[in-house]
């Protein structure tokens, strides 16, 4: 599909089939028929040895740089009211008693439906480490009428003969191009078939609405909710749990009011350096760089989240294989130059506190920066940091390909997506799959610690941090391009602005 630029509609009318039929087929959720191998086959125009050689082969004789076990006009039309045969047989083929084996290319007296074939993989092996391999045959291909075509190549990777036989090496295999040029490599990083489904979307709206792009990103984000339930519903298909859904809500995670807010506190930053500003002031000029943290919430979907039912734990010790909230002290924080981790945050003694605001208090104390704080009570859960990262894969390699193909409506409708799947996964009626609020705090907590971790970073290399806010916010000064890569990548960050403090803005 790839290499012929076919997306699953396309497959799926070739096929007689329907686009959700194609996908559970292609998502391993459904087996292929041999009746789905003979029109598979017919639908590129290659015969069915070749489409089940594997896809190096299949692809190298799409486009000619491997020779075709078998013509593709040679393959027998589907017979509607008759089941399907794999192996239809050849009209006028006469048996040989000794011939090539179309899997392994070696010698055999046996035939299977007028092929030469040995009869299981274990004699294929054992005919390749017993036979010595000739000297490349002459190169001319055999006449399509032949009975018993000449097999220049094998179908699958030979085993190379013992080492004891040097004067002998084995040829190189002609389809060594065709591997290098594959274009899936790049894609090992996420599912394809989540990536498909999303653009698959994209593709369709984008037909119905007849190339009016603004039309199909307005129904795009319209529809962002379900669709991402959807894809994260798929990212699933497989896990070795189950997460809850919708686990009973602890009294600290219900909202006061309808328009009001729970008892967890997120972290949330607004900070400015009081040095910075106190030299602004005495009539100081300093020439700031406004940073944007790229995607911030989509690199959140990356953290610790409980997977069942949060039960009470007193113990007083965080066990890193579990996540939810905490009842805390947090200690005092004395550095000036840098923002105090629980945000802005003016009240003293407990608080609650998500698990990644947890987490990167501990991570300060461990580099010395404060000391740990006291955990009074936790609500937590068998947790997992990969329950969404097989979702998180697929919307962020699907934006940096649109990114790259200047897409910006998929731009927009993966922002769309992993947003609201962050604010309506707590107490929403917007979002009637998931009731999880403490994902929800979790998630927004580690964008905060993100934003954090960079402040931290950028004060580490010797930039003087000047302001850190909302979730994607860094204001410093000094050569930022030095510690932080610029371009609108998740690793990377974009500039904002640049303006003087001490002067106007």
């Amino acid at each position: 599909m790839t290499r012929t630029g076919e997306r699953q509609n396309d497959l799926a009318d070739g096929l007689g089939l329907s686009q959700a039929q194609v996908s559970r087929k292609q998502g391993n959720r459904q087996h292929w028929s041999l009746e789905d191998v003979d029109r598979l086959a017919e639908h590129f125009g290659l015969h069915y040895l070749d489409l089940l050689a594997g896809p190096t082969h299949a692809v190298g004789v799409l486009h000619g740089s491997i020779p075709a076990l078998r013509p593709a006009d040679a393959v027998a039309p589907v017979a509607q009211p008759a089941p399907a045969v794999l192996f239809p047989a050849e009209p006028a083929a006469p048996a040989a008693p000794v011939g090539l084996c179309v899997l392994c290319g070696q010698p055999t007296s046996d035939e299977l439906e007028g092929f030469p074939q040995h009869l299981s993989a274990e004699e294929c092996a054992a005919a390749v480490a017993a036979t010595n391999p000739a000297p490349a045959p002459d190169p001319a291909p055999a006449p399509v009428a032949a009975p018993v075509p000449a097999l220049p190549v094998p179908v699958e990777p030979v085993v190379q003969p013992a080492r004891s036989s040097p004067a002998a090496p084995a040829p190189a295999p002609a389809r060594e191009p065709a591997v290098a040029a594959s274009p899936r490599s790049p894609r090992a990083y996420a599912s394809d078939d989540l990536i498909g489904q999303i653009t698959g979307r994209v593709h369709d709206v984008l037909a119905e609405h007849a190339g009016d792009v603004d039309a199909a990103q307005t129904e795009l984000i319209k529809g962002a909710i379900p669709d991402v339930m959807a894809l994260l519903k798929s990212s699933r298909v497989g896990g070795r749990y189950e997460h809850s859904e919708f686990p009973p809500t602890a009294e600290i995670l219900r909202k006061r009011s309808q328009k009001g807010a729970d008892e967890i506190w997120e972290g949330r930053p607004k900070w400015r350096n009081p040095e910075a500003v106190a030299a602004a002031k005495a009539g100081a000029q300093l020439e700031v760089t406004a940073l944007d943290m790229n995607a911030a919430y989509l690199s959140a979907l990356k953290c610790w989240l409980p997977i069942g039912q949060l039960r009470e734990v007193t113990t007083g010790v965080h066990d890193p294989k579990k996540a939810g909230v905490h009842l805390i002290t947090p200690a005092d924080w004395e550095h000036l130059d840098l923002p105090n981790p629980l945000g802005n945050r003016m009240e003293p003694g407990e608080l609650w506190v998500s698990e990644s605001t947890l987490r990167l208090l501990l991570d300060c104390a461990r580099q010395g920066l404060a000391d740990a704080p006291t955990i009074h009570r936790s609500l937590v859960s068998g947790a997992t940091e990969g329950l969404l990262e097989k979702l998180r894969r697929a919307l962020a390699e699907t934006r940096k390909t649109a990114l790259a193909e200047g897409d910006e409506l998929t731009v927009a409708y993966v922002k769309s997506m992993y947003s609201k799947l962050v604010s309506t996964v707590g107490e929403s009626t917007a979002n009637r799959e998931l009731r999880r609020p403490d994902w929800m705090h979790i998630i927004r907590a580690k964008a905060f610690a993100n934003l954090w971790m960079k402040a931290n970073k950028a004060h580490k290399a010797g930039l003087q941090v000047v302001e850190i806010s909302g979730t994607d916010e860094l204001h410093v000064v000094g050569d930022w391009r030095s510690v932080f890569a610029e371009g609108r990548d998740l690793n990377q960050v974009k500039e904002k602005q640049t303006y003087i403090l001490g002067g106007k803005r």
